[in-house]
């Protein structure tokens, strides 16, 4: 459920992606607020202007919270973001311990304004293929 509070660091992300356009940037902005809703740290897209694919901000900021928050602050933490994360951003909000995401945005609206958005190829991926010489190196780190 989303709630007042929600909205108002909402429409800070929309802000955040509103601000990036006018420096050039791809229009994408979110930000981490703490469990008393103070803000912790705020991105916005920067793929181009850092030639980085990985560059967006959900994830710059999921990176930044696994760096700089403990576990249970973290399982605390709520980003706001201008547009539904990316399945790339998504793997590492998930992985980061963040508990709660709120975004603007669908991918399915996004890719409505900017069909563009939703043109990406899908990846041929065989496998599994090798097991019993891939597990040697996961076996030797996870029993040490």
């Amino acid at each position: 459920m989303i709630t007042t509070a929600d909205e108002e660091l909402l429409r800070r992300a929309i802000a955040i992606a509103a601000h990036a356009v006018t420096l050039g940037d791809a229009p994408y902005g979110s930000l981490l607020a703490g469990p008393d809703g103070t803000i912790l740290a705020e991105a916005h897209n920067t793929v181009r202007r850092d030639d980085d694919i990985s560059a967006h901000p959900e994830l710059k900021l999921a990176r930044w919270a696994a760096r700089e928050l403990d576990p249970e602050t973290a399982r605390r933490t709520t980003m706001y973001t201008s547009c539904q994360p990316c399945g790339m951003c998504a793997g590492g909000i998930v992985r980061s311990g963040l508990g709660r995401v709120v975004y603007a945005l669908a991918t399915e609206q996004l890719v409505e304004l900017n069909p563009a958005s939703g043109a990406w190829p899908t990846v041929t991926q065989d496998g599994p293929a090798l097991f019993d010489e891939a597990r040697v190196p996961v076996e030797a780190y996870y029993r040490a």
